[in-house]
């Protein structure tokens, strides 16, 4: 079999806004085409990539090396303590470092900032896996997944609730490009970056653009209601502020059914009790596992079409 290349070999994979619509849409069949069966094809074979760490994973990690493993490339496990970017050496001499070593670089690091530093000083492709500004990746996944139980993304209004965080931005992002309608409530205060808002992609990539409430009234004919941590990893300090300051901003069963059609989504790992309820993300209508197993399928797309070579 001739292994898949696309559009966008070689390139990095940093946020959604990257993408153009027709890329994003490539991306998004041929993970569901990996997940049916129908293209199994292994452009990694030989190939070896470095997933550097610096926060703890679980759907991550695991997503990552069981796709590289199944497109036949290998990989390298890289923590914080293993390359301490900024201290030890500079994010540049790092990226530098690696490019002479490996094929690619999946990145989940604390700074954006960071991220982009090593993408620029590195020849070879880098994914971001998660930064505190955006999580593009589990956006890909939440995407393939609204496909699946809800059909075309433009006939969709998704609302997230909770803080204007790295998932926040990422969905506006795929919004803008794909023209799903998408509603984003929060605590007054914790609406998402107000560049991003105002206009993250360029004017010819908009889609019907993006709502912000603070009232959880707007979930009102949602197909799918999304919501996350309300302090995520370095925000623990924070906690016990945000839990009185989002209490009510849950996602509980009365919440759910004022919207009786709609799907419960969460990029996981979920604080019952805070965020949402274990009535809710245990009902028949929460397809969070179902978001969880799908990051397989749109990182192995992903992965294909940056890592991937011909043969």
């Amino acid at each position: 079999m001739i292994p898949y290349v696309g559009a966008l070999s070689g390139r990095d994979f940093l946020d959604v806004a990257d993408l153009e619509p027709a890329e994003l849409r490539e991306l998004l069949d041929l993970a569901h085409s990996i997940k049916a069966g129908r293209w199994t094809g292994r452009p990694l074979e030989g190939r070896h990539i470095a997933l550097l760490f610096q926060k703890p994973s679980h759907r991550t990690r695991v997503s990552f090396e069981v796709g590289i493993g199944r497109l036949g490339g290998r990989v390298t496990n890289l923590t914080e303590q293993d390359v301490q970017l900024g201290l030890r050496e500079t994010v540049g001499d790092a990226a530098r470092v690696l490019d002479s070593y490996v094929d690619g670089v999946v990145a989940r690091l604390r700074s954006h900032v960071d991220l982009l530093e090593l993408a620029a000083a590195s020849e070879k492709p880098v994914i971001n896996a998660l930064t505190n500004r955006s999580h593009p990746c589990q956006i890909l996944a939440d995407l393939m997944t609204l496909e699946e139980v809800c059909g075309p993304l433009v006939q969709q209004k998704v609302v997230y609730i909770g803080d204007g965080n790295n998932i926040a931005v990422s969905l506006i992002e795929a919004s803008e490009l794909m023209g799903f309608s998408l509603t984003v409530i929060t605590p007054p205060g914790y609406a998402p970056p107000a560049d991003v808002v105002d206009g993250s992609l360029p004017a010819g990539n908009r889609g019907s653009g993006v709502t912000l409430s603070t009232d959880v009234a707007h979930v009102a004919g949602a197909t799918a209601i999304y919501t996350d941590v309300w302090a995520s990893m370095g925000q623990e300090t924070e906690r016990e502020v945000r839990r009185k300051t989002f209490a009510g901003y849950q996602v509980n069963q009365a919440l759910m059914d004022v919207t009786p059609g709609a799907v419960f989504m969460h990029c996981l790992p979920a604080h019952r009790g805070e965020e949402v309820t274990d009535e809710v993300i245990d009902g028949r209508r929460s397809v969070v596992f179902q978001q969880a197993a799908n990051r397989l399928y749109a990182q192995m797309a992903l992965m294909a079409q940056l890592f991937g070579a011909e043969q």
